[in-house]
Formats: structure tokens, C-alpha cells, sequence
């Protein structure tokens, strides 16, 4: 009996610890920052080994920004935004600062910052895919998802 107390305790324990699920949107093709692997990265136009290697030892990134922070002494911003197309720290959309927003590749507007801080907090993907068609039309939603999540 009190071995099933313990493993009981050490579950429960375990499960209380462990970190929630995010929601995270539909990252098709995009790849995670902070899993990549070393030859996923190598393969991201603009990226060499010295800036893979930078990016590895630099995670875990807590946000986009510090992403480009480890790239940005090497990269122009018309390369960053190349990279982003392919690599990327997603966007948390109830906690975002306006400069994480407009980071998200062809976002780069007060329109698209304006939309997503105007229906905060969100509580679902769904109900950023709802909000979102009223302004732009399914390809363009499913596009900007792929960067954004929900902690």
C-alpha cells in the first residue's frame, strides 16, 4: 500500500509540475527555434554555421526578440525577415510586445498590430482564426497563425 502512495504522489507531483500544453498555431513549414536541429538549421537560406551555432548556444529563446538579437549583428533586416520565413520563436499573442508583433513576416503594419492587441486576451486559436477573418481573408489567417501562440 504505501508503494502505491508513493508512485500515486510521485505521479500526481510530476503531473503538477509539468508544464501546460501551448497552443500553438499552424507551423507547417516553419521551423521552431528552440528545437531545430543543427541540420534543420543549416538548411535555412542565410543561415551559415557560425549563426547556427550562435542559435544553438543562445537557447532556449524566451521570445522573437531575443531570437534576433542572435542574429541581427550578422543579418540585415531584409535577411532577417528571410529567415523568419523559415525559422522563428513564435509570437505569444496576450503577452506580445509591439515590437514581437511586428516582427512576423509581411506584419509589419500598425493595421496587423492594432488587430491582434485589440482582442486580448485570447483564449484560443479559434478565436484568433474568428477575429482575424474579419480583416483578412483564410490563406492570409492561416499564414499569420503559423507565428503566433497562446502560453
Amino acid at each position: 500500500m504505501n508503494r502505491f502512495k508513493a508512485l500515486f504522489a510521485l505521479v500526481a507531483l510530476t503531473l503538477a509540475l509539468a508544464p501546460l500544453e501551448a497552443q500553438v498555431g499552424r507551423s507547417v513549414g516553419l521551423l521552431d527555434a528552440n528545437r531545430a536541429t543543427q541540420q534543420e538549421l543549416m538548411t535555412v537560406p542565410g543561415l551559415n554555421a557560425d549563426l547556427v551555432k550562435a542559435i544553438i548556444d543562445k537557447r532556449p529563446f524566451a521570445n522573437v526578440t531575443e531570437f534576433a538579437a542572435a542574429l541581427t549583428p550578422a543579418l540585415t533586416k531584409a535577411q532577417l525577415t528571410e529567415v523568419y520565413g523559415k525559422v522563428f520563436v513564435h509570437v505569444n499573442l496576450n503577452t506580445a510586445t509591439d515590437e514581437e508583433i511586428l516582427s512576423i513576416p509581411a506584419a509589419q503594419s500598425n493595421r496587423v498590430l492594432r488587430e491582434f492587441k485589440e482582442y486580448r486576451p485570447y483564449t484560443s486559436m479559434d478565436q484568433f482564426h474568428r477575429e482575424m477573418r474579419k480583416y483578412w481573408d483564410e490563406k492570409e489567417v492561416n499564414r499569420l497563425q503559423r507565428y503566433v501562440t497562446l502560453n
